[in-house]
This record gives structure tokens, C-alpha cells and sequence, in this order.
């Protein structure tokens, strides 16, 4: 890459099927800016042809760079160094960027279109810089709530007392040069079990460094079911009425009722449409389909600001879903009041 980059975006990886994902989602980015990605391989728990699929699509603004050192350097399998999730290749990405700002991304996460844009504008006269996000569930995609309790950034979350705060290395973008002597530190642990770089590294930014917030909810987590049973996230799951999480069979009855609310818009039965899609949207309010479904039956039903609200939520929430989910009507204009019943 001959000329530097306005992001570089670090992501190491086993070669997850879900790097497919998380690239793509980097493919989406509305930053305007050439755009690096650098795609180190700890090891390989699966082939690579997910590769030469990213390649192919890959736009030609964007720069795919591929470091595979055939080893890892990590301590967990024969390597030096303590950090468990990739050894020592974020701090070998880093370096490596042809760019000032970097931005990081596990292979299991993904961004909204307006993520490196928003950390972009956030970081200016500053030295690093981070989004918030939502908490996402690792089999079906779905996004579950806004993280408004753990990765809060300085100064706010369940992590004040122990580390003055924390963020997610997916939420994060520094100013790679003045930040220069803090990237060896992704290669150490914190804690016996080798991980826990992320909160060496966030309490060197936040004792030394000025940062600020993007304040917009960006990235998408996911979160395992066995981590979703963590105290923490479990305690404000609850605390919210989030039950499809636990009762899996809920996930059957959303989908089913989301066909319904389907067949029926599509016979023109609009109120049965919409109540489908309410009783949906009940047992998980964040379900962009459903979301989507509802916005669709309010404007043929002519409830303008009804159509309105919800074509504003599911648009937000279109992003929750992986990037081959298709909301294509949500770009057509909102509804003239010519349409409206008289």
C-alpha cells in the first residue's frame, strides 16, 4: 500500500466464519477515506478461503494486507508472549499500519455504517477515542440491548471501581503515533488465564492520554450464551425484561409471527399486520425485521408518524443484523401527506 491510509483497521483471527462478517462490515464504512485493513492469522482452526472471498470483494478504496507468520506468538501455543487471543500480532499489526489512526475490530464483531466516521470526528485534537455498543447474541445475530452498563468508557460502568472504566478493543481508535509506545502492551495479559490486554492497554490510554466519546452505539458485540449468564449482563438482562435470551423457544415465535405479520401485509389485511408485528416486536424490541415489517404496514396503513417512528428505529437497527440482511424499502422517502386517507 503505497499511500497511507485515513484508518487502518487491526483485526487478528483464527479464521472464524464470522470474519466474513466483520470485514464486510469494514467494506460498508461511509468514511469517504482510503481504508487499510490488516488481517493477522494467530492460527488456523479453519482455511482460508474466506480470504480470497474478502479479496474479490474488497472496494477499490480499501487495502486488504494479510500477515500470516505460519506460527503463533502466543504462550497458549508455543509463542513468548502472554496474551492469549493473538500473542503479539495487534502490536505487530499496529506497527505495521499505513496510517495515524487506528481502529480495532474482532473477528467475531461488526460496525455500523457510520463507525470509523464517528470515531473519526471524535478524535480530532485528541489521542484516542471510542464508540459504545450493542450486546448482540452469538446464534441468531439478533441485537439484544445497548450495552449501558459494561464497556461505558472513563469513569462510568460495573468497571469504575477495579479499572476506572473500560473499553472494548472493537470500540476503539487511537492516534497511532501519539500513542507509539503503548501498542506492545496488546501482547501482555492482565490476569493468569492470558487475557485481559484490553485493560492494560485502556488503563495506559486513560492515565496518560486525552480521549473522547463518538456517543454513538456503533459496534455490535457478540456475546456468547455462556457469557450472556455472566452476573453482569444477566442481572441487567433481567432488569429489562429480556427473556428470549433464556427462553429460546420465543426466537421460534418471533419468526412465526413475523411470517404472519408478512402474509398478512402482503393480502392487504394492514391492522392484523401490525398487531402480528407489535406482539413480535413485545418479546424482542430490538428485531430489525420486525421492526422493518411494522414500518412498512403503518405506511400502508397511512399513519404517517407512526411510518415515520418506525422507519427511523428499523434503519437504526439494520446494522444489528449481518450485512446480507436486505432493508431495501427503508430508503424510500418518508410518506407525502398526499398519501395519507381522507
Amino acid at each position: 500500500m503505497k499511500n497511507q491510509a485515513g484508518v487502518a483497521v487491526v483485526i487478528t483471527t483464527v479464521l472464524r466464519p464470522s470474519l466474513v462478517r466483520a470485514v464486510r462490515s469494514v467494506f460498508r464504512q461511509d468514511l469517504g477515506q482510503p481504508i487499510q485493513i490488516l488481517i493477522g492469522i494467530d492460527k488456523r482452526l479453519n482455511d482460508d478461503g474466506c480470504l480470497s472471498v474478502l479479496t474479490q470483494e474488497c472496494p477499490p478504496h480499501i487495502n486488504i494486507t494479510i500477515i500470516d507468520l505460519g506460527y503463533s506468538t502466543s504462550s497458549k501455543s508455543g509463542g513468548l508472549y502472554s496474551n492469549n487471543c493473538g500473542g503479539a500480532l495487534r502490536t505487530i499489526l499496529s506497527y505495521a499500519a499505513n496510517g495515524k489512526y487506528i481502529a480495532y475490530l474482532d473477528d467475531d464483531d461488526w460496525w455500523s455504517r457510520d463507525h470509523l466516521s464517528g470515531l473519526l470526528s471524535a478524535i480530532a485534537g485528541k489521542e484516542w477515542a471510542f464508540s459504545y455498543r450493542w450486546l448482540v447474541d452469538h446464534e441468531t445475530a439478533w441485537p439484544i440491548c445497548r450495552d449501558e452498563w459494561d464497556a461505558l468508557g472513563p469513569g462510568r460502568g460495573i468497571n469504575l471501581e477495579r479499572f476506572g472504566g473500560f473499553v472494548n478493543p472493537s470500540n476503539l481508535m487511537i492516534d497511532k503515533q501519539a500513542c507509539h509506545f503503548v501498542l506492545p502492551y496488546w501482547s501482555f495479559s492482565a490476569f493468569e488465564d492470558g487475557t485481559g490486554d484490553d485493560r492494560v492497554v485502556f488503563d495506559i490510554l486513560l492515565k496518560n492520554y486525552a480521549w473522547a466519546a463518538s456517543r454513538k452505539y456503533s459496534c455490535y458485540y457478540d456475546v456468547p450464551r455462556d457469557v450472556q449468564k455472566h452476573d453482569h449482563h444477566a442481572r441487567e438482562f433481567a432488569a429489562r425484561n429480556i427473556t428470549w435470551i433464556e427462553d429460546r423457544a420465543q426466537i421460534d415465535t418471533i419468526v412465526e409471527l413475523l411470517d404472519e405479520a408478512k402474509r398478512a401485509l402482503d393480502a392487504g389485511s394492514t391492522e392484523e399486520a401490525i398487531l402480528a408485528c407489535r406482539r413480535a416486536i413485545a418479546l424482542n424490541r430490538y428485531h430489525a425485521p420486525s421492526l422493518h415489517c411494522l414500518a412498512l404496514s403503518e405506511r400502508q396503513a397511512g399513519n404517517r408518524e407512526k411510518y415515520l417512528a418506525c422507519n427511523a428505529e428499523a434503519s437504526e437497527m439494520a446494522d444489528g443484523f449481518p450485512a446480507e440482511f436486505p432493508l431495501p424499502e427503508l430508503t424510500h422517502p418518508a410518506m407525502p401527506d398526499k398519501e395519507r386517507p381522507r
